[in-house]
């Protein structure tokens, strides 16, 4: 950090989506809170600036000057731009494969900022997977390229949101299984990677959450959480015993539970974090709750990384700009935030 200042990276997601426009807008509104550095093309950032708020500063930076010289000094009131150029003019609403290769360019750009200690945290707006893999590159989501890139065997996608009107306490969902096809997704429920999950999401509610002692929920695959094994035994043959496992280990996981009645308040709350067996079991819930609001959160990894609870919007972006809430943005963006100055003080207290 610079002083007590986090410094939080942030790639600008796919260009004809509404990441850049978000990206700017959360930027510019918490840079007394925070330095943002946005990773994208300065040009066409510039120019969207421009379109948005006149009073926008950007100082735009080559990679080349980053590596030899370091994060420059910056303004409060001017947001710094590490140029990734894109390879084609952007249409906004309109994909085009040409810049699939950019844009991931600046998700290891942001790892490198952070290995290099230039950044303390990544928070990446929505990128489009379609424009990658036709970039021809196999790409299928965040998550698993942060936990290729770093070298990190498993990592657990979760989503969190603050009470809201829908919530009468903060929610945590993290997920067993992430961006499969559904039919896989039992095969995928495994002893060790189910007991590893845990103790991920364990470990990272301490650390980068602050919560001593985390209060972690499981839900069952199948219905009525396989109903004494008359609806399947998953949980029965995996789940349970990992449960119980956990517990040994001096971990607080309940379960399994139904998923159909789990997610209501008297149960909530009493939960730190719920585990879903699969994407829809967990995430439905929450977005319904909080869409907008919410913070994709990757654990496990040797860096923070936070994101948005929603897509890249092409629809919107193509009717013009100024019309995207930054909204989950800016909470993605708190919330890396806390985190760094969380693990900071972790560090010097030990």
């Amino acid at each position: 950090m610079a002083g007590s200042t986090p410094v939080i990276a942030i790639t600008v997601g796919e260009p004809a989506g509404i990441g850049p426009e978000i990206s700017l807008l959360a930027a510019w509104a918490l840079r007394h809170e925070m330095r943002p550095v946005l990773m994208g093309d300065a040009a066409y950032l510039a120019m969207l600036a421009q379109e948005l708020d006149r009073d926008i500063r950007l100082m735009g930076i080559s990679q080349q000057a980053l590596r030899n010289n370091g994060l420059p000094g910056c303004g409060k009131d001017q947001i710094t731009v590490i140029d990734c150029p894109l390879n084609a003019h952007v249409v906004p609403g309109q994909l085009d494969a040409r810049n699939g290769r950019a844009v991931l360019q600046t998700l290891d750009l942001a790892i490198e900022s952070i290995e290099q200690d230039w950044c303390d945290a990544m928070v990446t707006a929505p990128l489009q997977k379609s424009t990658i893999n036709d970039a021809g590159v196999a790409f299928t989501g965040h998550t698993e390229y942060l936990a290729e890139k770093t070298q990190t065997k498993q990592v657990v996608m979760m989503l969190a949101c603050e009470a809201n009107q829908a919530l009468l306490h903060p929610l945590r969902v993290a997920l067993a299984t992430t961006h499969l096809p559904l039919r896989e997704v039992a095969d995928a429920i495994q002893f060790d990677a189910l007991l590893t999950t845990l103790q991920i999401i364990d470990q990272d509610l301490r650390q980068k959450f602050g919560i001593a002692k985390p209060r972690i929920f499981v839900t069952g695959l199948n219905p009525h959480a396989g109903e004494n094994g008359y609806l399947g035994r998953e949980e029965i043959d995996v789940i349970n015993p990992v449960i119980q496992q956990a517990r040994a280990l001096g971990m607080d996981v309940r379960g399994a539970f139904p998923a159909d009645t789990l997610f209501q308040h008297k149960y909530l709350k009493d939960a730190d974090c719920v585990l879903a067996m699969y994407h829809d079991q967990g995430l439905s819930v929450l977005k319904h709750a909080s869409f907008g609001l919410g913070v994709n959160v990757t654990l496990g990894l040797p860096l923070i990384r936070t994101s948005v609870d929603h897509g890249t919007a092409l629809d919107l972006a193509k009717l013009g700009t100024g019309l995207a809430d930054a909204g989950s943005m800016k909470v993605a963006m708190r919330m890396a935030a806390d985190m760094v100055k969380r693990q900071a003080a972790l560090i010097q207290a030990s």
